[in-house]
């Protein structure tokens, strides 16, 4: 398979483009930034904006799918209207490129926070674990623009009859857990705001390269989280401790994440801890 990945210079784009290559597909990374020097030598390599949508049409030629990971990760690093524009626009012309050449299989970086999350002034949460039925409360200008890339996803597979898009939600994303730890402790302040959760960058690798073949059609948004906290304190403990509000709708017994994968694990065969052991 013949994939285009923007973003391939940042860190979850390296890790795509060396699993890829790793599997025996040949990977077109594009980025605003220079090329990366860990990304393999058998990796093309475009310098482009997202906003440059001719060149984006040009670059997809040939290709059998499209990874989007071209994105302004938080908010904060940019003014507001620059992180939510940059991130709406940049999805919009990745997914239109990709049709126009004729791309049937797609996968984009979601987050989390597309339903309102870490960035809220003080999130709202329905039940936990969350998974992907959960309602939207997103305010702040990065989770809208990341709610508003899945909506784009959804009328793109309205539109264009066996597309299938997978919108990925991805936490935090890092090489090892000891990191995601150190800024996800048990205890400090606003430690609520984060549900103590990661994912590991060679998972994240994996459910993207899955989602290509993933047995479904239309778009589809899943949740790429670790099945266990960054913490060693129980979920239900810090669950009564954070947010005695909030219904326990699942298994939140022992370690495990306030975030669901299962549907992952269901449509994409996809396994954080197996994903991240074979890595290794």
């Amino acid at each position: 398979m013949k994939i285009a990945l923007t973003g391939a210079s940042g860190r979850v784009g390296r890790a795509i483009a060396a699993l890829a290559v790793a599997q025996g597909h040949s990977v077109v990374g594009l980025d605003r930034v220079p090329r990366h020097e860990g990304l393999q030598p058998e990796v093309g390599f475009i310098e482009a904006e997202m906003d440059d949508y001719d060149r984006l049409v040009a670059a997809f030629a040939g290709c059998d799918a499209m990874i989007h990971m071209a994105a302004i990760p938080n908010p904060g690093r940019q003014p507001d209207h620059i992180v939510h524009n940059n991130n709406v626009v940049g999805s919009y012309n990745a997914l239109r490129a990709a049709a126009e050449n004729g791309i049937m299989r797609v996968c984009q970086a979601s987050s989390v926070n597309a339903i309102g999350h870490a960035y809220s002034r003080r999130p709202h949460y329905a039940f936990f674990p969350l998974d992907e039925t959960h309602p939207n409360y997103s305010e702040d200008p990065y989770s809208l623009s990341k709610w508003i890339c899945e909506q784009q996803a959804d009328a793109f597979a309205r539109r264009y009859e066996g597309l299938s898009i997978a919108s990925m939600r991805f936490h935090y994303v890092v090489p090892e857990k000891a990191m995601a730890t150190a800024v996800y402790p048990a205890e400090g302040p606003n430690v609520d705001k984060h549900l103590w959760a990661w994912t590991n960058t060679n998972a994240a690798a994996d459910a993207c390269l899955r989602s290509l073949q993933g047995r479904f059609s239309g778009h589809e948004v899943f949740y790429i989280v670790s099945p266990t906290t960054t913490v060693e304190v129980p979920s239900l403990e810090l669950a009564a401790r954070y947010f005695p509000e909030v219904p326990i709708v699942g298994d939140l017994t022992g370690l495990r994440s306030f975030f669901s994968s299962a549907k992952a694990e269901r449509l994409l065969g996809w396994d954080h801890d197996a994903a991240m052991r074979d890595a290794q």
